[in-house]
């Protein structure tokens, strides 16, 4: 069966629903921030109405607020007593509103995190074949929107439980700790990953990502984000494949945007594709046993029956043909790289696991 890089579109993984902590968590501060004012207008209503000096004010406030059920400081006159009543009605209901709210942050959370990371385990234990990207900052939340309109299965890592949280919240499998753990690496299922993105905000973080992926799975596709030439230097010597700047890519894009902006144009298209243009630029890896090994793109006719376009071809050696001609030999371990609609590239799918392209649909 032919080999391909490129996965179904239609495929994402949508965690169900996750436990949100922020919303009982502001009950919790908003319960506290009343009983504060109840405690201060409480205190200052014992001044006021009684005379009495703060300390006994504040402890006739806390008793009252508590029901602990001491005896008076002082005997209350009838203005006292209407005061008392008051902070009884608001004070107690407050105190037990914010006791049941927090004891339900610390129950629940604890409860729903416990079956959330069971959940979360489930789902990445069923992935094969996926990307673990590490690090969720601004350049991790672009990987994973494009992994995402791809439809690559993809699971994060990140060291930030509010970045963890957010991932889930987007609908994006996710595991708190640091990437450079084995243990975390292990649990993001690496062993059985194609590829490793480290794009945490550091570079040295970023070496030792790459050191502890490449010592767990030899064969794995790492990219690493570097922030300067020598750093990337020393991301390759650790065993990243690949490794990219941020910044020297934007200023690439800036600057070709101001001298070429209809070629920056275009080559979005066929990588990326527009609403009503749809070519793209794709990759097929041709494995062993491959119908299309040691034959020439003449006599595959693969223009013919697929109506995709052969661009180039990358060899089993890392060299790259880019005027593949109808007598070039297809051989076992080449990439192709191929522009064509959705359906040319379905039906080159078809002919290279041996079936017959005009069945697909067009």
């Amino acid at each position: 069966m032919a080999e391909s890089r490129r996965v179904n579109p239609n495929k994402r993984l949508v965690l169900s629903e996750t436990y949100e902590p922020r919303i009982t968590l502001r009950r919790v501060r908003n319960a506290l921030l009343a009983l504060g004012v109840i405690t201060v207008a409480g205190v200052l209503g014992y001044m006021v109405f009684e005379g009495w000096s703060f300390i006994d004010a504040l402890y006739m406030t806390v008793i009252t607020l508590t029901t602990v059920g001491y005896r008076e400081v002082r005997d209350l006159d009838t203005t006292g007593q209407l005061w008392t009543m008051a902070l009884l009605l608001t004070g107690v209901g407050t105190l037990f509103y914010a006791a049941v709210t927090s004891v339900e942050l610390a129950v629940e959370g604890a409860v729903r995190g416990y079956f959330e990371r069971r959940r979360m385990r489930a789902e990445i234990d069923k992935l094969d074949g996926h990307h673990i990207l590490c690090g969720f900052g601004r350049v991790g939340h672009q990987v994973a929107r494009e992994f995402t309109l791809e439809g690559v299965p993809f699971v994060i890592i990140d060291s930030d439980p509010e970045k963890v949280e957010e991932c889930l919240a987007e609908g994006y499998l996710a595991t708190l700790g640091e990437a450079s753990d084995d243990d975390i690496l292990e649990e993001a299922g690496i062993r059985r990953a194609t590829g490793l993105v480290a794009a945490v905000n550091s570079d040295a973080d970023n070496v030792f990502v790459v050191l502890s992926a490449r010592k767990i799975n030899p064969s794995l596709h790492i990219v690493a984000r570097a922030s300067s030439d020598e750093s990337a230097a020393k991301l390759e010597i650790a065993g990243a494949d690949r490794t990219l700047s941020p910044y020297a890519v934007g200023g690439r894009r800036l600057a070709s945007l101001a001298t070429q902006p209809l070629i920056v144009d275009f080559l979005d298209i066929v990588t990326r594709g527009e609403k009503g243009i749809e070519f793209r630029l794709e990759e097929f890896g041709v494995p062993k046993e491959s119908p299309l090994a040691n034959h020439t793109i003449g006599e595959l006719q693969v223009g013919e029956k697929t109506g995709a376009m052969v661009l180039a071809i990358r060899t089993s050696e890392g060299k790259f043909d880019t005027t593949p001609s109808a007598q070039d030999i297809i051989h076992t371990g080449d990439t192709l790289i191929v522009l064509g609609t959705r359906e040319q590239v379905d039906r080159l799918e078809a002919l290279m696991r041996g079936e017959d392209p005009t069945n697909e649909g067009s």
